[in-house]
């Protein structure tokens, strides 16, 4: 079923004067400002019973009112797909995401994505835009994300990673070996000539801010830890290719794999094998969307990647350990 909201509100003495889409934002504040800015522009939001652009003043004693439904998913079909759930409640729910699993439907990629699951594990997400789904990751890339099951947490979570207040942290394997740890600032856009990438774009770009930390240095490859800031398409695997440390396995990023002049034959055969970015969503903390409780989460990484590491281990000549802090 669709659900149909109904609101009315006055503007009070303190919002005398401020944009139309800003005093919304306040009074309305279950919903984001871009949905306050689509409302708007659907003619759905009223000012004194007329429409209004965002960007016009509003005065005391003028009253706002909502009269809207919000569709379910229908072109979306719940589909029994098992997930890993480390956390739920009646609000949200945190996941294990498993590499190979599409977040959301898109062209070839219909069914069996992350959106499907939700859907039937949480019927009630149907009424909540992208069934809850506030944030992404790639579908190689694994680790922890955090869905909402109502309008209300969505917009709260939503507002967490507008204002960089979410904290997620990954850990990665790159090529070549690195001094030390650092910040990447650089905007991330739409890649000028190959429309199907990202790249780092000063003139267009928007902000991105990546941090990262050295775990331990291998002979040809780092594993590291990073701390986003900023959640661009992409960001950590743009930004490790700018500074010439791309991603193992990485299809986009990374180029054509070259493999090491000299490696043990296992740690050679896993290389040519393994055909994904060496990402993993290892941590998440957020304040709860509806109880302001502080929450984190940590998981293991895959299978693939202690794999990975082990060997790579296995094949040091010498062990570099080198531990630091963001």
């Amino acid at each position: 079923m669709a659900e149909r909201i109904v609101k009315e509100a006055q503007v009070p003495f303190e919002l005398n004067g401020q944009r139309f889409d800003l005093v919304a934002t306040e009074l309305f504040s279950d919903y984001s400002r871009s949905r306050i800015q689509t409302w708007i522009k659907e003619g759905v939001l009223l000012v004194d019973g007329k429409k209004s652009k965002a960007k016009e003043k509003l005065f005391v004693g003028e009253v706002i009112s909502l009269e809207t439904v919000v569709e379910d998913i229908d072109d979306h079909q719940p589909e029994d797909i098992p997930l890993d759930i480390v956390f739920e409640d009646e609000d949200i729910i945190v996941v294990n995401k498993p590499s190979g699993l599409v977040v959301h439907p898109a062209v070839g990629h219909r069914t069996g994505t992350l959106m499907n699951a939700i859907l039937f594990h949480c019927p009630e997400s149907a009424h909540v835009p992208r069934a809850g789904i506030v944030h992404r990751l790639d579908k190689e890339t694994t680790g922890l994300m955090v869905v909402a099951k109502t309008l209300a947490a969505q917009t709260e979570l939503v507002s967490q990673l507008q204002d960089r207040s979410m904290g997620r942290e990954y850990e990665a394997v790159t090529i070549g070996i690195m001094t030390g740890g650092g910040t990447v600032n650089e905007p991330i856009g739409r890649h000028p000539q190959n429309r199907q990438k990202m790249a780092v774009e000063p003139l267009n770009g928007k902000d991105a801010v990546t941090h990262y930390r050295l775990l331990q240095r291998f002979k040809n490859h780092t594993h590291i830890r990073l701390k986003l800031e900023t959640g661009r398409t992409h960001q950590i695997r743009v930004h490790m290719s700018h500074i010439q440390f791309p991603l193992l396995g990485d299809p986009q990023y990374a180029g054509r794999m070259k493999m090491p002049k000299a490696c043990i034959p296992e740690l050679r055969d896993e290389l040519q094998n393994f055909r994904r970015q060496a990402l993993h969503a290892k941590r998440l903390e957020l304040s709860h969307p509806i109880t302001g409780e502080f929450m984190e989460w940590e998981v293991d990484l895959p299978d693939d990647m202690k794999q990975l590491i082990e060997l790579l281990n296995q094949d040091l000549v010498e062990t570099d350990s080198v531990e630091g802090d963001f």
